[in-house]
């Protein structure tokens, strides 16, 4: 089925796009990783074919974005049981919560979406009782965009420009395993 470095570098490129664009598709919500050593499911927004950037949406207040900064290794791990194909990949993140990026995002986002970003306490803080954080009035309800002008404060994006990515396959017949250099475009064969 793959035997061709080529073939491969355009499925991880077609694979990556779909994820980005089909919330069903297995790969929307891989696990991100930052140099902290700390793992979490993200919901992948937007691919960037063209620079090979992804892009996820964040809280402003969260610990990753400290960590993560204008500029710090993240990498990112892609799984399609049904394909039976893993993408590992590996680029440099920064974040922003201000600017044009930024404010497409936002302005894309539905306020479901938007509303997670009204929460009262940052991700992570302690908590007496189960909580989603969120203010009691927008628990459960989509609020209304003047409901949602304090939630943009903290609001960011994270967007991973990769450099490297590493595709496995499991076959029956024989696993086959190929990595990219991203930036040259170079690729190559290894043993899985």
């Amino acid at each position: 089925m793959f035997d061709q470095l080529d073939a491969v570098r355009s499925h991880i490129a077609e694979r990556l796009s779909e994820a980005a664009s089909n919330r069903k598709s297995p790969m929307h919500t891989p696990v991100v990783g930052t140099a902290d050593g700390e793992m979490r499911v993200m919901v992948m927004r937007d691919f960037d074919t063209g620079s090979w950037t992804l892009r996820f949406h964040t809280d402003a207040r969260s610990p990753k974005v400290a960590t993560i900064g204008e500029g710090a290794p993240v990498s990112v791990l892609l799984y399609d049981p049904g394909a039976k194909v893993q993408i590992r990949v590996k680029g440099i993140g920064r974040v922003e919560s201000a600017g044009p990026v930024a404010d497409k995002a936002w302005a894309e986002a539905n306020n479901f979406a938007r509303r997670c970003y009204l929460a009262e306490a940052a991700p992570g803080a302690p908590s007496d009782s189960p909580t989603s954080g969120l203010p009691p009035e927008v628990e459960g309800i989509e609020p209304d965009d003047a409901t949602l002008i304090t939630a943009r404060e903290n609001f960011a994006v994270l967007l991973v420009r990769l450099e490297s990515a590493d595709w496995l396959y499991l076959a029956h017949t024989g696993h086959r395993r190929a990595q990219f250099d991203l930036g040259s475009g170079e690729g190559r064969w290894v043993v899985p």
